[in-house]
Parts: C-alpha cells; structure tokens; sequence
C-alpha cells in the first residue's frame, strides 16, 4: 500500500445524536452529529407504529388466506 494517502483513522470518533445521546466507534471523521440513534429509534425503544391508511395488510393477509385453500 502506498504511504500517506489514506485518511488518518480515529478509534475513538464521537457521534452525538440530536436526542442528546453520545456513543464512540471507529471512523475516519474526529466528531459526527446524527439525528436518529438506537436510543431513540421507534424500532428499538418499542413505541413503533404501524401506520396502515390503505388497508394493506388486510388485503395481503386476504390474499396470502386465498392461496393457501
């Protein structure tokens, strides 16, 4: 490999979440900013909501129901 080309490599990067929320990991970039993180993702802290306006699910439950008889 060639000899200063590549980006220095902090192992210690900082990466603080517009929630408040600060965790470190390995980057190229000293100091990240992220507006979604695990603590406070719907996914992850359980307040998910399935918005369902069209009736989807209902229709491809009915549609799944039809091929199985």
């Amino acid at each position: 490999m060639k000899k200063e080309i590549h980006p220095k490599y902090y192992n210690n990067a900082k990466a603080e979440c517009s929630c408040g929320a600060t965790f470190t990991f390995g980057s190229t970039r000293e100091k990240t900013k992220v507006e979604v993180c695990s603590a406070c993702h719907p996914f992850y802290t359980g307040k998910k909501k399935i918005l369902d306006t069209m009736g989807r699910v209902e229709r491809f439950k009915q549609k799944m129901a039809k091929k199985k008889s």
